[in-house]
């Protein structure tokens, strides 16, 4: 599936391609409408059903991955209500033995997330991974959200990259599909980002179930 002596550079998405993403779903879903309710005096349906409205108008842009924007909105404070279920953060089938692969092919590794800082921080502080990294960057770095192409010029600036010897591996679909549009040769998708959630059905791009399916080859990470 991957060339992987073709390829220079891997971009990696963290919530549901590193990390499960059933802990964003869960917060967002079920904890912090309850957490609301209960903050602000509310019945907990009437505290989720206002979340929902206005995920919905925001969904895709960058304050829809922004704790300010969120904590604000609601008056609440959102990083402390995350650091309340931060247990629950876990990392993704064969992630660490993927990116220590990686590192042994040596091959430049980069996170790039639409998370915002606030959220980067509690889950590099949980999982423990920062190090694996040749750089980590949130797009709250430049105001950019992964679903817009200019973003990529933004990942470029800070961190140059080759585009047609990279790989890019995110759950998000239109991620996908906006580095496609600036020209990122390699792009696959995650099946399953929630483990608690169906297997979705992704049909444009490659996609994998999990990291021990793309395995740097031992040839190529033996190469010197």
């Amino acid at each position: 599936m991957i060339d992987w002596q073709g390829i220079e550079t891997v971009l990696l998405d963290m919530d549901g391609t590193l990390l499960d993403l059933h802990f964003d779903n869960y917060f967002w879903q079920e904890y912090l409408p309850l957490r609301y309710a209960e903050i602000k005096g509310m019945d907990p349906q009437t505290a989720k059903q206002h979340i929902v409205t206005q995920t919905r108008k925001i969904e895709g842009s960058l304050n829809w991955y922004s704790t300010d924007y969120w904590s604000e909105m609601l008056e609440v404070d959102v990083v402390e209500l995350k650091h309340e279920v931060s247990h629950k953060v876990a990392i993704r089938p064969y992630c660490i033995d993927f990116l220590d692969a990686l590192r042994a092919a040596r091959k430049d590794v980069v996170m790039v997330t639409n998370a915002h800082h606030d959220s980067l921080s509690l889950k590099m502080d949980k999982t423990r991974i920062a190090h694996k990294f040749d750089r980590l960057i949130t797009v709250h770095e430049f105001s950019l959200p992964k679903e817009d192409p200019q973003c990529w010029h933004e990942v470029h600036k800070r961190h140059p990259f080759t585009a047609d010897k990279t790989l890019l591996i995110d759950d998000n679909l239109h991620a996908l599909q906006s580095a496609q549009e600036y020209g990122i040769a390699t792009l696959l998708a995650i099946y399953q980002p929630d483990s608690q959630a169906p297997r979705r059905e992704i049909e444009h791009f490659n996609a994998i179930h999990s990291f021990d399916e793309i395995m740097p080859i031992l040839e190529v990470s033996s190469e010197r």
